[in-house]
């Protein structure tokens, strides 16, 4: 006999499609029924213990699966609850010429200057909040920070006049 860890595998390969089947049909969500059936498997596993001596240890993966998504929709319908009730609908206009325009920028810029521009520019964070926030050493931070701004200079002086009329 082979050890518990290939014993569960070997459960998890023959139950797992059959189970995200029977889900699926309980749920009518397909990445759902995937979701809670895998996280009902890590579950065993973390309780291979107790696990192991289930009398059915399909059911017991169904029926944790099932509480998981019966968990997962009480707390879908308690948020969109709390969000009809708190939320007043209002229409939003799409993002401003200058706002796309400064976004393509930004992607241009290597991953750790755009953080902290982000980060100095657009949340208020001071140099030393951001390597704080990130473990970036402070003078990296203030590196990255000139870089890009630099990098964003050049970028957005290259845009014609006509495609935005100040970008800031």
């Amino acid at each position: 006999m082979g050890s518990a860890e290939e014993e569960f595998d070997e459960f998890y390969a023959r139950a797992y499609p059959r189970l995200v089947r029977q889900l699926y049909a309980l749920t009518g969500d397909l990445p759902e029924a995937q979701d809670v059936v895998q996280e009902a498997f890590i579950r065993a596993w973390d309780r291979r213990g107790r696990f192991a001596g289930a009398p059915s240890q399909e059911a017991w993966i169904r029926t944790t699966a099932w509480r998981l998504a019966v968990s997962r929709f009480r707390r879908m319908r308690r948020g969109l609850h709390l969000l009809q009730r708190h939320h007043e609908h209002r229409d939003v206009e799409g993002p401003s010429p200058e706002h796309i325009v400064l976004v393509e920028a930004l992607k241009t810029l290597p991953r750790k200057q755009r953080n902290v521009i982000v980060l100095y520019h657009l949340c208020d964070l001071s140099v030393e909040q951001i390597s704080t926030e990130t473990g970036w050493p402070a003078g990296s931070v203030r590196a990255w920070l000139v870089r890009g701004r630099l990098s964003l200079a050049r970028c957005l002086s290259s845009v014609p006049d006509k495609e935005v009329d100040h970008v800031g």
